[in-house]
């Protein structure tokens, strides 16, 4: 497996930014997309801020007849695939539909579809209940909805393993590439601000209470005390570099390295893994700590959770060794979406040479040594950049990637 697998397209739907442009922008201006919920009254809910993707028309981006089959996830999930696909210059007849496929990650799969539908068979009965609920509510929807919207007959799958999720999804992709397909989309979006999904994140215990959209998610601050759950992600198009360059195509950049760890049970005393899935993708970039311009870190925005995160950065690049930003600070926690948005940040920072910072955090607390970037956007020189994502359970993903000039 010696192909080298780059990101030729981008497909983004985030809370500060419809639009891979306009979410850039709108990251670099610091500009927050955590608001009261809007999508339901949470009045009797202890945690009411959310990341919503607002002003996202359905009847502009899903034909009529898949609206009632679809949840919320996969209507993003369609569009950011015809952007991704739009962004890299690829349509359904640039290849045998044989040589192109789709791998996605899900958290939670179309909760709010599965809510309507079983409030349908309490309500008024079993011949209610939408024949779309048989898979509508699935994980693995996505990756079927959009292998059947562009005609993908590749490599089909789905990763499941919460936050992490949507980097493992971009590695599976990226193994795709390496053992011979020419073209991946992958990625992950969810979507699940709706009563059934916020009583399934609450029930976790880790959605912080705070009305206040500045002080809600405050990852590595002493005042950390959970995050905002978000919605959206971003879908990619990941193709074989040698067959990109060949037909001219632009190369947001190079999926380098990755690594994925699993932590032990808690309580059994053996040590946290998410420095050896640090070290791992640095290994298999064939990099080392120094070459890294930067880490978008997961930034759980729990104490223990963060302190955790924060030793092993020190571990590997030292103390205060590599900036460190968490630009889902503006977007709050998107769970299988996050890690692919990370994605498209890394690379549009090393692209503009310029890092986006952790907002309303002023700095770490004393526990955790980091260089935090706040306040206001950071110049870097390129290079790589680590992105990181940990799914509740114990998931640890690392992934390097480089710039489209050293791609």
């Amino acid at each position: 497996m010696t192909a080298t697998a780059v990101v030729t397209g981008v497909g983004v739907l985030a809370p500060n930014g419809i639009g891979a442009r306009e979410f850039w922008a709108a990251t670099l201006r610091g500009e927050s997309g955590i608001g009261p919920l809007t999508r339901f009254d949470p009045t009797s809910y202890p945690s009411r801020l959310a990341g919503e993707v607002t002003g996202f028309s359905v009847p502009d981006h899903i034909p009529s007849r898949l609206v009632p089959q679809t949840d919320r996830t996969t209507q993003f999930a369609l569009a950011g695939s015809d952007w991704a696909l739009a962004d890299a210059g690829l349509s359904a007849s640039s290849l045998p539909a044989d040589e192109r496929g789709v791998v996605t990650a899900s958290a939670s799969g179309g909760f709010e579809f599965g809510q309507r539908e079983l409030g349908q068979l309490w309500g008024k009965g079993r011949r209610h209940v939408s024949a779309y609920m048989s898979f509508a509510w699935f994980y693995a929807v996505n990756s079927g909805q959009i292998s059947i919207r562009h005609d993908l007959r590749g490599p089909t799958g789905v990763l499941v393993t919460d936050q992490a999720g949507g980097l493992d999804a971009v590695a599976q992709a990226r193994r795709r590439i390496r053992q011979g397909t020419p073209v991946m989309l992958t990625g992950g979006m969810d979507a699940s601000l709706c009563p059934y999904g916020l009583a399934a994140q609450i029930s976790a215990g880790i959605l912080s209470e705070s009305e206040d959209p500045a002080r809600a998610y405050l990852p590595f601050d002493p005042a950390a005390d959970g995050h905002v759950p978000g919605e959206g992600g971003a879908i990619l198009t990941l193709e074989d570099a040698d067959r990109a360059r060949a037909r001219g195509a632009r190369s947001h950049g190079e999926i380098s390295g990755y690594a994925a760890t699993f932590d032990p049970r808690p309580g059994s005393g053996r040590p946290a893994n998410l420095d050896r899935a640090i070290r791992g993708a640095l290994a298999d970039a064939g990099l080392g700590p120094r070459d890294i311009a930067f880490v978008l870190a997961d930034g759980a925005g729990e104490p223990e959770l963060d302190r955790a995160e924060a030793q092993a950065l020190t571990a590997v690049f030292g103390p205060r060794g590599v900036p460190v930003t968490v630009p889902k600070t503006m977007t709050g926690r998107l769970y299988a979406g996050a890690g692919p948005l990370d994605l498209v940040t890394a690379l549009f920072a090393l692209r503009d040479g310029v890092v986006p910072p952790t907002v309303h955090v002023e700095g770490p607390g004393p526990d955790c040594d980091l260089d935090l970037v706040t306040g206001s956007p950071r110049p870097v020189e390129a290079g790589a950049a680590l992105v990181l994502a940990r799914g509740r359970g114990g998931f640890n993903s690392a992934m390097v990637v480089r710039g489209p000039s050293a791609a």
